[in-house]
């Protein structure tokens, strides 16, 4: 069993902030321009992730448009999905990153004392 399949994990995204325009664009009001999101891996004791930023393309006008006070997070998010945030890497990669808090994969012991050395040398 490897490190990733012995810890239980949780995955929450989220979307931190959204840039909006001050300004009318192709006839709509408060188009959202970009989003920060965020992939957060817990096992209920460690926590760790990526975040990142997506910019979006304007609406085309006559197409669809979901005014700022109607968007969920699930809809920004797919939108983040739909222009080249890899959900599926994201979740591996805090997934990794957790399993390796959990287990690390290289530790740093502590340095024997100059004494504890020269008492194993001397016999």
């Amino acid at each position: 069993m490897s490190n990733l399949e012995a810890v239980v994990t949780t995955i929450i995204w989220d979307i931190e902030w959204m840039d909006v325009s001050s300004k009318t664009v192709d006839g709509f009001t408060e188009v959202v321009l970009s989003a920060g999101w965020r992939c957060t891996a817990t096992d209920g004791t460690y926590t760790t992730s990526n975040y990142g930023s997506c910019s979006f393309p304007q609406p085309a006008e006559g197409g669809q448009f979901t005014p700022y006070n109607q968007l969920t997070e699930t809809q920004v998010l797919g939108w983040c999905y739909d222009n080249g945030v890899d959900k599926d890497a994201n979740e591996l990669a805090v997934k990794n990153q957790l399993a390796n808090l959990v287990n690390p994969p290289v530790v740093q012991p502590p340095l024997r004392s100059e004494e504890h050395t020269s008492e194993l040398q001397s016999h």
